[in-house]
C-alpha cells in the first residue's frame, strides 16, 4: 500500500509538471448532448486474447492476473478531480510511449508487456491501468477491452466503468469518450469480478483466443 501511495504521488506530480490541460466534468454533458446507451452489454464468458494468457504465464503475480473471487463490479462516482486524472493519464501515456508493433519490437505478432518507451495498443492499456490504480482508481472499474476499429482491425482500449456509463481511454486520441462514441465494434473485455475471466460484448464474437492487433493501434 505504501508503494502504491508513493507511486501515485510521484505520478501525480509528474502529470502536473507536464502541464497537461485540465478537463473538468463528464466529456459529453454539454448543451445539446444526445442520449446514448451508457454501458456495454455483456453476453457471457468467452476466451481471453492469447497475448493476455501469455502475459499472465510470464507474470502470474501481476494484479491483472491474480484470482479475485471477492472482487465486485464497481461503477465509479466521478468527480472533476477524477475526470482530470483520466485525461491526464491518457494524455501522458499517449505522449510518452511511441507506437511500435509487437512484431517490430519483440519479433512476435502478439506480446503484452508494460512499456517503457514504445509499445503496441495493449501495452498502452496496461500502463494506463497501472498508473490509474496507483492513483486510487479501483481495479474492478478498469477493464482491458478488445475491439475492431473502423478498418476491422483488432485493437485494445481501456474501459472505465462509471455511474455515468462506460468511457474509453485510447492510444489513438487524448480525449476520453463514451464507449458508443468511438466508432468501434466491441468484442470482449475482462470481467469486473475477476480479471482472468473474459466476457463477450457481441453475440457474434468468435469464441477464439486470437490476436488483438497486428499493428500499433495507431
Amino acid at each position: 500500500m505504501k508503494f502504491k501511495i508513493a507511486v501515485g504521488a510521484a505520478l501525480l506530480g509528474l502529470l502536473v509538471g507536464t502541464g497537461t490541460a485540465f478537463a473538468v466534468g463528464s466529456p459529453d454533458k454539454g448543451p445539446g448532448s444526445k442520449p446514448q446507451k451508457e454501458t456495454e452489454t455483456e453476453f457471457g464468458r468467452t476466451l481471453p486474447p492469447i497475448g493476455y494468457v501469455q502475459f499472465c504465464a510470464r507474470l502470474p503475480d501481476d494484479n491483472d492476473c491474480k484470482p479475485a473471487s471477492a472482487r465486485k463490479a464497481e461503477a465509479l462516482t466521478m468527480s472533476p478531480e477524477r475526470w482530470n486524472l483520466l485525461y491526464q493519464v491518457n494524455t501522458y501515456v499517449n505522449g510518452k510511449i511511441a507506437p511500435v508493433s509487437d512484431q517490430d519490437l519483440y519479433g512476435q505478432p502478439e506480446y503484452w508487456a508494460y512499456p517503457t518507451d514504445a509499445g503496441d495498443c495493449e501495452d498502452y492499456v496496461l500502463l494506463k491501468r497501472r498508473f490509474l490504480e496507483s492513483l486510487g482508481f479501483p481495479a474492478a472499474a478498469m477493464l482491458v477491452t478488445v475491439v475492431l476499429d473502423e478498418n476491422k482491425q483488432g485493437h485494445a482500449v481501456l474501459t472505465v466503468t462509471t455511474k455515468d456509463g462506460d468511457y474509453i481511454l485510447d492510444n489513438r486520441r487524448n480525449d476520453v469518450r463514451r464507449w458508443s462514441d468511438t466508432g468501434y465494434t466491441y468484442l470482449k473485455r475482462q470481467s469486473a469480478s475477476d480479471p482472468r475471466i473474459w466476457v463477450s460484448l457481441s453475440k457474434d464474437a468468435p469464441q477464439s483466443s486470437g490476436f488483438v492487433a497486428g499493428g500499433t493501434g495507431k
